[in-house]
C-alpha cells in the first residue's frame, strides 16, 4: 500500500512519492537553544522520530537535517543579560537537547547543522535574493520584500489581497503575531543591545534573521528542492512560510513537496505556562520518577495533527499498557505448550500496523494490532499452544515494531542474584508470618525498580 501523509500545502492527503526513489530527504525544525526544550518540543521531536523510523522501516534510505538554532532573539537576550558568549551560552542547552532525546528513545538525525557555523551560506542565499530585485535595505538591515512573491500564503492561506498598498510595513522580530504578514528581515543591522553577538561580512556588521537560517541550512543539506519539511503547527506561520518565500525566489525552483505540521501539546487541559505551574522539560518529569517510555507513549499516542492533551493519568495508563506488553512477554518465556510458529497471528498484525501508519501515521491504529496480536498469542498460551518458538518468533516481531514505535525494547536480562536472594527472603518471611519483614522487603526492592510477584511456582521480580 502506497504511503499517504496530510500535505499541509494542499490540504489533503497526498501519496507520498520522493524526488529520488528510495530515498528521503527530511529538514526538521530543531530547538532554539536558549533554554532547555520542553515536552511541547518534544511532542513534535518524537512525531518526526516516528515519520522517520516509518519510512526507514517500508525501506526508504532517510536523510534526516536538524537545525538548532544557536542564534536568535531570545538567545541574544539571554547572552546580554548573562554577559556569557552565544556559543558557551548555548552548549549546556544543545548537550542536555541531546541526552533528553536519548532518554525519549528518538533516533538521531544525520546532520545538526548549527546556525552560527552557516553564516556563509546565509550571506549568499541573501546576496542572491538582493540580486533578484526581492530585498531592499532600511537602517542597515536587509528585508524582504514580500510583494515580490506572488505566491506568499500558499502554506497558510493568508490572503495577501486583504492587504492595503504598502499597508504590511516592516519587521524585525524573529517571531511575530500570526497572519501578520510583513516584510521581514534577512539580515539585521549591529545594534548595541546585540553585545558582541554580530558578524562582520558583505551585507555589513549584523547578524541573521532566524528564518534565512532554515533556508540555508536546509538547501545546504538536502538541496534547493526535497522531500519532507516538518515542524510544530506554530512554525506554519510565519516562519514556514518565510522560508518558502526566500528559497523558491533565491533559486526559482519549488523548495519543498510535503509539509507536516504536528498540533499544539496542552498540559492538563491548559496551555503549558510556567506561571500555571504546568511547564516541563523532560528532565523535570525523569527526575519525578516517571518512566521516560511511558513519556514516550504519551507524546506519540495521539495522532500528531490532534491536539494531544499531556496528563499524569495518560503517563500511568502508558504505564499499564507498557505493563501488558511486558507481561506477554514473560507468559510467552514461560510457555512450554505446543508449539505453533505464530505465522498467521504475526502476519495479520504486520499487516495491519504497516497499513494504519501508511495512512497519515496512523498511530492508534498501529497500537491497536500490537494488542489485538497480544490478546490472540494468549489465548493460544492460556490453551497450551504456545512454545519457545512462538516465544522467539513473537519477540522478533515485537523487535521489528520497536524499530518503528520505539516503545517495544527488550526485556531486560534477569534480575542480580542479590536481588532473588531477596525476594526468596521475603517469600520466607511470608511463610513465618512475618509480614513486617515482608513488606520491608518489598519497599527495599521496589525502590530499587523490581517488583515481586508471588506465583503458585514461587515468587516472580521483573522490572517496574
Amino acid at each position: 500500500m502506497a504511503i499517504r501523509f496530510y500535505n499541509t500545502l494542499t490540504r489533503a492527503l497526498d501519496t507520498f512519492e520522493p524526488i529520488v526513489s528510495g530515498q528521503v530527504r527530511m529538514y526538521t525544525c530543531g530547538p532554539t537553544v536558549y533554554n532547555f526544550a520542553h515536552i511541547g518540543n518534544f511532542r513534535t521531536y518524537a512525531f518526526e522520530d516516528l515519520l522517520r523510523r516509518h519510512l526507514k522501516y517500508r525501506g526508504y534510505a532517510v536523510t534526516q537535517v536538524m537545525n538548532l538554532t544557536d542564534v536568535d532573539d531570545k538567545t541574544i537576550r539571554a547572552c546580554r543579560e548573562t554577559g556569557v558568549p552565544i556559543k558557551e551560552r548555548a552548549k549546556p542547552y544543545i548537550e542536555a537537547f541531546f541526552a533528553d532525546l536519548d532518554t525519549l528513545r528518538i533516533e538521531r538525525a544525520e546532520h545538526y547543522p548549527a546556525a552560527t557555523d552557516h553564516i556563509p551560506e546565509m550571506v549568499a542565499i541573501i546576496k542572491q535574493l538582493r540580486e533578484k530585485g526581492h530585498t531592499y535595505e532600511a537602517g542597515g538591515s536587509t528585508y524582504f520584500r514580500l510583494s515580490s512573491f506572488p505566491n506568499y500564503g500558499r502554506l497558510s492561506h493568508f490572503d495577501m489581497s486583504q492587504l492595503k498598498e504598502g499597508a504590511s510595513g516592516r519587521v524585525d522580530l524573529d517571531e511575530y503575531s500570526t497572519e501578520d504578514a510583513r516584510d521581514f528581515a534577512l539580515w539585521k543591522a549591529y545594534d548595541d543591545a546585540d553585545g558582541n553577538v554580530y558578524w562582520d561580512t558583505e551585507l555589513g556588521r549584523g547578524r541573521p534573521g532566524w528564518h534565512i537560517e532554515c533556508s540555508a541550512m536546509s538547501m545546504k543539506y538536502l538541496g534547493v528542492s526535497f522531500d519532507i519539511h516538518t515542524g510544530g503547527i506554530d512554525n506554519m506561520f510565519p516562519h514556514h512560510e518565510n522560508e518558502i518565500a526566500q528559497s523558491e525566489c533565491a533559486t526559482g525552483q519549488s523548495f519543498v513537496r510535503y509539509w507536516l505540521h504536528s498540533g499544539h501539546l496542552m498540559v492538563e487541559g491548559r496551555k503549558m505556562a510556567k506561571s500555571l505551574g504546568n511547564f516541563y522539560t523532560v528532565r523535570d518529569l525523569v527526575e519525578a520518577g516517571h518512566n521516560p517510555l511511558a513519556l514516550r507513549w504519551v507524546l506519540i499516542a495521539t495522532h500528531y495533527r490532534q491536539p494531544n492533551n499531556f496528563t499524569f493519568d495518560a503517563v500511568e495508563a502508558a504505564n499499564q499498557a507498557l505493563q501488558r506488553i511486558k507481561d506477554f512477554r514473560l507468559r510467552l518465556k514461560d510457555a512450554t505448550g505446543g508449539d505453533s510458529d505464530l505465522a498467521s497471528e504475526i502476519e495479520t498484525c504486520e499487516k495491519n500496523f504497516g497499513a494504519a501508519l501508511d495512512e497519515d501515521l496512523n498511530i492508534s491504529g498501529a497500537l491497536a494490532s500490537v494488542f489485538d496480536f497480544v490478546r490472540d498469542v494468549n489465548r493460544l498460551i492460556d490453551r497450551n499452544e504456545a512454545g519457545p518458538n512462538s516465544a522467539k518468533n513473537a519477540e522478533a516481531l515485537l523487535a521489528r515494531l520497536d524499530a518503528v514505535t520505539g516503545l517495544f525494547p527488550a526485556i531486560e536480562d534477569a534480575a542480580p542474584q542479590a536481588v532473588l536472594d531477596l525476594a526468596l527472603e521475603r517469600q520466607q518471611a511470608r511463610r513465618n508470618k512475618d509480614f513486617a519483614r515482608a513488606d520491608a522487603i518489598r519497599k527495599q526492592l521496589a525502590d530499587e525498580g523490581w517488583v515481586v510477584e508471588d506465583t503458585p511456582d514461587g515468587p516472580r521480580v521483573k522490572r517496574k
